[in-house]
């Protein structure tokens, strides 16, 4: 038998075992606290914060752009947003459904578009990032979501600033537009930036993305299991380390664009393909820069339709496309001027020289008409340029050589590109033997340097280089960078970068030729044989050059025949290139006008526009000194042409009459006597 006390003993191995047992399982849950409340207390705390707490980003306003005169072009508005954020739908599909269909029915768009834009945008993308179903809410639509807003989880209405372009579709080109930054694009970023970013895509707001874009923040706001926002958080003690941030505006742009001109070049382009470019002269800052047909810049930071893009993809004359730089074309005769100079440069001609015009020139077996078909007679320089006479330019193009003529084009910049602080911006061509035969593994011919000389061909020029050589011209010799920016500054003022005057190339032409060549435009645009004569512009003293670039090549029988009978598409490109005042240059305006036919008709009256404008603006006492002298020229020509008239009517009546006589003395002399 055991004794009470064997009991014991037999037991207390047991109850030692139990009893470590529980203090072991004792010190596991307590060294388990420790770690959840003590060690891991700060994570898991903030993790109970992001329970009730979601981290909403703060957009940061971009910089305002403005116009050389403080006119403000691009500016930000506030607009609303419908949005959805995946994380907080129902997972019960048929409550998923129904908050779908709700605001569906709100929104006045179809289901299928919102449930493809939740799967299309929520791709390989996290569940927590917004999806934006529509955008500018009305005031009832916010009203009624607002209202609504418990039976639709993970509906929210978030406020967003919006790009916006004061005049639209004026300048679109040179401004361009943002959009929302792409997926594959985030790593480009700087850390903290989201998909929820817009970025520059076309123009200025693309160059200078990161000066305007700003710095983004974000807030902390206190939401229920739906998602739905019930107060923002601000820093508290109780609520330690969760700090809002916030956002850091852009940088605002002056640029050296004139408003008013802008707008007088896009009225000017009304109903053209092409565009224009106007540049000061003395220091290269770009006056103005239009590009037609253009986009609305505004959609993209907007609600851009599919139907919107699909209008502007499918456009044969490719709206999206800035013909100021992104284009090339062969510059016609506006290049005549150039090989004017590559010659006397050379000592090949000089201003007393003369050329017969016979209407062609033939070499080998091969004629090259002029476009004049009985030709201009006997051309001195002047003549050649005034009236645009091709024969002059193939006979010295002989003796030039294309290797020569390129190394003057080049001083002025054709065959680079300007430097310009805008994207995607086009070389041109200036071709040379060696290019020839680098490409295409031919020798260059003689016959090629002929069209080159009067600027078809190989050669191709942007109108934006165009204009600066011709801006070169006016002062002098001087090649400038051109200049679009005046200033970059913050929202206090402070001024952050300040552009300053970039020269390319410095005297790049004598004084008497500049003097020679100069000359010669003022005749196109000022004598009555000018090939700009009659659309020169009123009281604007301009000097300038036709051209017309050849977008096919023309057979023997077609080549005087009328442009404007031939198929929209292969009429020839309407180039003008000019200066004012000719006598004080000030500003340097360059025109394509796409299938326009002719430079004079088509082109010219455009820069005119623009210049009239700028006068107007800025020299209007000169502008009213020059309509009186343009009237006295007129009167002049008037009277000279009267005066012209009634001589050959005199002639005519004095021919008539002796004609009349003579016949009435020979039917006397050969009257039949009666037998």
């Amino acid at each position: 038998m055991f004794g009470e006390e064997d009991i014991v003993k037999a037991h207390k191995h047991r109850a030692d075992l139990i009893n470590n047992l529980v203090l072991i399982a004792f010190a596991i849950i307590v060294a388990r606290l420790w770690y959840l409340q003590v060690y891991k207390g700060e994570a898991f705390r903030r993790y109970s914060y992001e329970n009730r707490l979601r981290k909403d980003p703060i957009m940061a306003p971009r910089g305002m752009i403005f116009s050389r005169n403080n006119q403000l072009i691009v500016h930000n508005t506030p607009r609303f947003d419908a949005r959805i954020i995946p994380q907080y739908l129902d997972k019960d599909k048929s409550k998923k459904k129904q908050t779908i269909s709700r605001l569906a029915k709100i929104l006045n768009i179809n289901q299928k578009e919102i449930e493809n834009k939740l799967r299309k945008e929520g791709r390989g993308q996290a569940r927590y990032i917004p999806i934006v179903i529509k955008k500018n809410l009305s005031r009832k639509e916010v009203a009624i979501i607002e209202t609504e807003g418990s039976l639709m989880p993970g509906v929210d209405v978030n406020d967003f600033i919006s790009r916006e372009y004061t005049d639209e579709y004026i300048g679109a080109h040179l401004l361009g537009y943002i959009s929302k930054v792409f997926k594959n694009e985030i790593k480009k970023f700087q850390k903290g930036k989201s998909e929820l970013e817009f970025i520059g895509r076309a123009g200025v707001e693309k160059e200078f993305d990161d000066k305007l874009r700003g710095e983004s923040g974000f807030e902390y706001v206190e939401v229920d299991a739906f998602g739905r926002k019930h107060r923002s958080i601000s820093n508290d003690n109780l609520l330690v380390g969760i700090k809002n941030k916030l956002q850091e505006p852009g940088n605002n742009i002056r640029l050296t664009i004139d408003r008013d001109l802008q707008i007088a070049a896009f009225k000017a382009l009304e109903g053209k393909v092409g565009s224009i470019v106007a540049i000061d002269v003395n220091n290269g800052e770009i006056l103005s820069m239009v590009s037609r047909p253009s986009y609305n810049p505004s959609n993209f930071s907007r609600q851009l339709t599919s139907e919107y893009w699909q209008s502007l993809v499918q456009d044969k004359n490719n709206p999206l496309r800035d013909r100021a730089i992104q284009e090339h074309y062969a510059p016609g005769s506006t290049f005549k001027t150039f090989t004017a100079i590559a010659a006397l440069e050379e000592g090949l001609i000089d201003e007393k020289t003369e050329i017969h015009c016979p209407g062609y020139f033939r070499l080998g077996r091969r004629k090259f008409h002029c476009w004049k078909k009985w030709g201009h007679g006997k051309v001195d320089i002047y003549k050649a340029i005034s009236e645009s006479c091709d024969v002059f330019f193939y006979k010295i193009g002989v003796k030039l050589g294309i290797d020569v003529l390129a190394k003057y084009a080049r001083l002025f910049g054709f065959g680079s590109r300007t430097g310009i602080s805008l994207p995607r911006e086009t070389r041109g061509l200036i071709p040379t033997k060696e290019w020839k035969k680098k490409k295409n593994g031919r020798e260059w011919q003689l016959g090629e340097t002929l069209s080159c000389v009067i600027g078809q061909s190989y050669v191709l020029v942007t109108p934006l280089q165009l204009t600066l050589a011709y801006a070169a011209i006016a002062n002098g010799g001087t090649l400038l960078k051109p200049r679009i920016i005046k200033e970059i500054f913050s929202n206090s003022g402070e001024i952050i970068k300040k552009n300053k005057l970039e020269i390319t190339a410095d005297n790049i032409l004598k004084s008497d030729i500049s003097r020679i060549i100069k000359k010669g435009l003022f005749r196109v645009t000022n004598t009555p044989k000018g090939t700009a004569w009659w659309y020169r512009g009123w009281g604007i003293n301009m000097a300038g050059k036709t051209g017309t670039s050849q977008v096919i090549r023309l057979s023997s029988d077609k080549i005087f025949s009328r442009c404007e009978d031939a198929e929209y598409r292969f009429r020839h490109h309407g180039i003008f290139a000019a200066y004012a005042p000719a006598d004080d240059p000030k500003i340097a305006v360059g025109v394509v006008i796409e299938h326009g036919c002719h430079g004079s008709s088509a082109a010219a009256p455009v820069a005119s526009a623009v210049i009239a404008k700028y006068m107007d603006k800025y020299y209007p006492e000169r502008r009213k000194k020059f309509i009186q002298e343009d009237r006295r020229m007129m009167a002049k020509f008037r009277a000279a042409r009267e005066k012209a008239k009634a001589k050959a009517e005199a002639k005519a009546k004095a021919e008539a009459k002796a004609k009349a006589e003579a016949k009435a003395k020979n039917d006397s002399a050969n009257k039949i006597k009666p037998n």
